[in-house]
C-alpha cells in the first residue's frame, strides 16, 4: 500500500522540478548544509555537508512529527517548510557529487518516506492503529528502496543488506521517539531523538566512505577533516538542543526536565571532547563557562515567554561577559591563532541567532524561528571549522580514530575499488 494524498504531490514535484534539465553543477561550500555557493568545493566538504544535512533532517523530521502529535498546527507548517528546505539541499547535494540522475532517483524516495513519517505521526495522534500500521506498512517498503538506491549508487561497494540496516535504524528511531512522545514518556523520546540525530549524522560519512572515491575517502580520514565533522557534530546538536528546550522553557510544556537533560548530555560530550583534546583541567574550565552559557540562553527563553524585558537585558549582560570568557579559553586553546576578539565576535553572532529564536517562537512566528534556526544550525559547521583549523593537525591528532570509518550506521562492510 502506498500512502497518497496532497502532501506527495506537493512534495514530488517540488523536489523534482529543483533539479537540473542537464549534467551541469553546482558547488557548495565548506561551511554549513546551506550556506552560500562557493565554486569546486572538494569531495570531503561536500562529505561533511551530507552528514550535516541528515542529521538536520533526523531533527528536523521529529519536531514535525511531534508537532503533528501535539496538534500544534501553526507548527506543523512551519516545520514542514524547514524539512523541505533540507530535502531539496540534499537531493541539490547528490546531484553534485553524483549526477542529476542519481539526484533524480532519490528526490521520489525521500520525499515518499518523508510523508510515511508524517502519517505515522498523524495515525499516533489520531489514535489510529489502522492508519498506524498502514503507515508503518508503507515505511518498511521505503526503507527497501532507499536501500537499493544507496547500494546501486556505491556500485557495488555498499552490501545492500547494510544498506537497509542503516535505513531502518534510522526509521526506528523517528518512529519509536514519536511513538514515546505519544506515551508522554518524555525521557524514552528525547534519548531515541539524540540517539537519531546521532546516527544519521554519522550515516551521512558512513555513506560518503562507500560512495566515494577511495583518494577521497582518504581525506575524510585525516585528523583536521575528521575535527572538522566531529565538532560539527557537536556543536550542532548544541544549536538544535538549546532551541528544544527554548520551545520548552517558552510554553512551559511538560517535556522540559528531559529537554534540558539532553542539552546538558550535550554539554558533558563536548567537555569530553575538549578532555581529550586539551586534558582534564582544560576540560573543566570549558564545562564550566559553556553550562553558565546554556543556563542563560534558557534564563532568556523564560524571560521571553513571560515579556521581561528588563531580564531579557540582564540576561543579554550576563551572556556578553561569558563570551568574553569563553573567548579566553579557545584563544589559549588555539595558540592565538584565533584572537579573543574575533573568538567573541563569532560566539556573540551564534547567541544573537539563539536569543532571535526564542524571541520569534515565544511571538508565535514560527516561520521566523524556523528560518532562524536553519541558518543557526549551518553557522555551527563554521564555526566548527574555523576552531579546528585553529587548533591544528597536532591537537586534530588525539580525536579517537573511530565513527563511521569503523562501522558507524551499519555500514562496516563497505568495499572501496
Amino acid at each position: 500500500m502506498r500512502v497518497r494524498g496532497q502532501l506527495l504531490a506537493i512534495l514530488c514535484a517540488g523536489l523534482l522540478a529543483a533539479l537540473p534539465a542537464g549534467p551541469a553543477v553546482e558547488h557548495v561550500p565548506v561551511s554549513g548544509p546551506a550556506a552560500a555557493r562557493a565554486p569546486a568545493a572538494a569531495p570531503a566538504d561536500l562529505a561533511v555537508r551530507f552528514e550535516a544535512l541528515l542529521g538536520q533532517h533526523s531533527v528536523l523530521a521529529a519536531d514535525l512529527m511531534r508537532s503533528r502529535i501535539r496538534g500544534d498546527d501553526d507548527f506543523v507548517q512551519a516545520a514542514n517548510a524547514a524539512l523541505t528546505k533540507n530535502t531539496d539541499a540534499m537531493t541539490a547535494l547528490l546531484r553534485d557529487l553524483f549526477g542529476a540522475a542519481t539526484a533524480k532517483a532519490f528526490a521520489p524516495k525521500w520525499a515518499e518516506h518523508i510523508v510515511a513519517l508524517v502519517a505515522y505521526a498523524s495515525a499516533l495522534a489520531a489514535q489510529d492503529d489502522a492508519a498506524r500500521a498502514d503507515a508503518r506498512e508503507e515505511l518498511v517498503e521505503y526503507e527497501e528502496e532507499l536501500a537499493e538506491f544507496f547500494a546501486g549508487a556505491s556500485k557495488g561497494r555498499l552490501p545492500l543488506a547494510g544498506a537497509r540496516a542503516a535505513v531502518v535504524q534510522h526509521v526506528g528511531h523517528l518512529t519509536d521517539q514519536a511513538d514515546a512522545y505519544a506515551k508522554r514518556d518524555y525521557a524514552t523520546a528525547d534519548q531515541l531523538y539524540r540517539a537519531g540525530y546521532q546516527h544519521t549524522y554519522d550515516l551521512g560519512l558512513a555513506l560518503s566512505n562507500a560512495l566515494l572515491p577511495a583518494r577521497d575517502v582518504a581525506t575524510l580520514r585525516q585528523p583536521l577533516w575528521r575535527l572538522r565533522s566531529q565538532l560539527g557534530k557537536l556543536l550542532a546538536e548544541h544549536a538544535v538542543l538549546v532551541e528544544d528546550v527554548t520551545r520548552a522553557a517558552v510554553t512551559g510544556s511538560p517535556d522540559f526536565d528531559a529537554s534540558a537533560e539532553m542539552i546538558n548530555g550535550n554539554t558533558r560530550d563536548l567537555t569530553a571532547a575538549m578532555d581529550t583534546l586539551f586534558g582534564a583541567r582544560a576540560a573543566r574550565q570549558f564545562q564550566s563557562v559553556w553550562g553558565d552559557h546554556v543556563e542563560q540562553l534558557v534564563a532568556y527563553a523564560s524571560a521571553a515567554a513571560a515579556r521581561d524585558a528588563g531580564r531579557q537585558q540582564r540576561v543579554r549582560t550576563e551572556l556578553d561577559e561569558i563570551e568574553r570568557r569563553m573567548a579566553a579559553f579557545l584563544a589559549v586553546a588555539t595558540g592565538r591563532r584565533m584572537g579573543p576578539a574575533d573568538l567573541a565576535a563569532a560566539l556573540h553572532q551564534h547567541d544573537e541567532m539563539l536569543l532571535r529564536h526564542a524571541d520569534a517562537y515565544a511571538a508565535r512566528d514560527f516561520a521566523t524561528a524556523h528560518n532562524v534556526a536553519y541558518d543557526t544550525y549551518e553557522n555551527m559547521f563554521e564555526l566548527a571549522r574555523r576552531l579546528a583549523d585553529a587548533f591544528g593537525a597536532t591537537v586534530a591528532a588525539r580525536l579517537p580514530r573511530g565513527g563511521a570509518q569503523t562501522g558507524y550506521g551499519g555500514l562496516a562492510t563497505a568495499e572501496h575499488r
